[in-house]
């Protein structure tokens, strides 16, 4: 089997498994979040995360990216570091570590007070293979957009090819967005929808980084689709989507928000029509 042949398919079989059935240099984006440190039940997974990694570096493109969803449990007094260990083994393997984002939850969950403050984020590891091929920025408008600065006390301590020789002024209206996101958890109807899975991510966060770093065409992974939050959006926004995942419970859920994506995308054709 190829990856062409899988195209636009949801895969009820082990992540490796469905890994292995995909060409050499053929993934264009992953968007997942795995599961980590055996906080929920996930339906018989097994995390072969060594396995995952080089099957994953091997169907990346050259310039493509894995968005790595993930946090860490506290064990006897400890956080278990799996995240930053993750990391690293993507590192060992080959990937870079483009950058090392964070999903900041707007209505974190309530934790009992053990002596520390209550965690309201996960990281949302970027890693790339090679250089970064596609950007397109997610832009915000400036604090002091149009100020005109008489004089300036920014400071500016990149070298090569970052060098900033003149400052904008007036301040532009736009810059670019930062890499701390901030997202309501499972409140949206559209996230609604994945309730029946124990730990969906907000479809606005794969909708950001799919925009981010994939084109209209593209073939958008998730190797732990779980509820399809990604495959959903990835349908939304016209790209092409592969899923797999070992629960054939969670793949019927995938399969439903996709084909509701289906509908939702009909519905704009056809109102876009009417104006």
């Amino acid at each position: 089997m190829s990856t062409s042949k899988l195209t636009n398919t949801i895969l009820n079989e082990d992540c490796v498994t469905g890994l292995v059935k995909l060409d050499d240099n053929s993934i264009d984006l992953v968007v997942t979040s795995p599961p980590y440190d055996g906080l929920r039940d996930y339906k018989g997974f097994t995390f072969e995360f060594p396995r995952i990694i080089k099957q994953l570096y091997r169907v990346v493109k050259e310039g493509g990216v894995v968005v790595w969803v993930v946090a860490d449990a506290t064990v006897k007094g400890t956080e278990t570091g799996t995240s930053f260990r993750q990391a690293l083994g993507f590192m060992e393997e080959g990937f870079n570590l483009h950058d090392t984002m964070i999903f900041r939850k707007a209505n974190p969950i309530p934790q009992i007070y053990r002596k520390r403050y209550n965690n309201e984020f996960e990281y949302m590891f970027v890693f790339s293979k090679g250089t970064v091929a596609k950007h397109n920025a997610i832009m915000v408008p400036c604090l002091h957009a149009g100020l005109e600065l008489g004089t300036t006390t920014y400071k500016n301590y990149s070298k090569g090819e970052q060098t900033r020789k003149k400052l904008a002024n007036p301040v532009k209206a736009e810059k670019v967005k930062g890499n701390i996101w901030e997202y309501v958890v499972g409140k949206k109807k559209e996230d609604q929808e994945a309730k029946e899975h124990p730990a969906p991510f907000p479809a606005q966060l794969a909708r950001d980084h799919i925009l981010s770093w994939s084109n209209e065409g593209d073939i958008v992974l998730d190797p732990m689709c779980g509820s399809g939050t990604t495959l959903r959006v990835a349908k939304e926004l016209d790209r092409n989507y592969i899923g797999i995942d070992i629960s054939e419970e969670y793949c019927k859920i995938a399969e439903r928000r996709v084909a509701n994506a289906d509908n939702a995308s009909n519905l704009d054709t056809h109102q876009k029509s009417l104006i």
